[in-house]
């Protein structure tokens, strides 16, 4: 039989249950919860970029919020129980050294929701600065998780001076 691959982006989730259904997305510095129930076969992933910082709002940490319960609640509506929900999670990294470090922060959200509300999490790879590559079978809760080969390189901010009449046409 064919697989059905299921590809998702920044703000979506995806549900499926059986062996021939396969999750994917790419992370950097957002977050994949790849939750299952073994019992059912039923699994899902989502893929999060939380409204994280110093100054939050109400509303952004609802935002948060919502980006796991939308799953979870997509996983019942299967027919998973969620007191049997497990978890595995996914990317938060510094994809850009310098500035402030957006993918702990979604990694520090995720862990502690997910402990909050009870949900074993199996395995984890978060952090580091490299980007991954996720293929979820939610039907069995296997993961398969590639990293980029290449460390994310800063970007040169000094333009050098050319000789001239220091006009730029762009």
């Amino acid at each position: 039989m064919n697989a059905e691959r299921i590809h998702i982006v920044q703000g979506e989730h995806a549900v499926g249950m059986g062996e021939n259904t396969v999750i994917t997305t790419l992370l950097g510095s957002c977050v994949a919860c790849c939750m299952w129930d073994d019992a059912t076969g039923i699994g899902g992933m989502n893929h999060m970029l939380l409204a994280a910082g110093r100054a939050q709002s109400t509303v952004d940490a609802l935002a948060d919020i919502n980006e796991i319960e939308t799953l979870i609640n997509a996983l019942t509506r299967l027919g998973a129980d969620r007191s049997r929900l497990k978890a595995k999670a996914f990317g938060g990294a510094r994809m850009v050294s310098g500035l402030s470090d957006i993918g702990q922060q979604n990694s520090d959200f995720t862990l502690r929701y997910l402990a909050r509300e009870g949900i074993e999490v199996v395995t984890q790879s978060l952090g580091g600065s490299h980007a991954r590559n996720i293929r979820f079978w939610p039907g069995s809760g296997r993961v398969m998780q590639r990293v980029s080969s290449t460390k994310v390189r800063e970007v040169e901010t000094r333009v050098p001076r050319r000789e001239g009449n220091d006009l730029e046409l762009f």
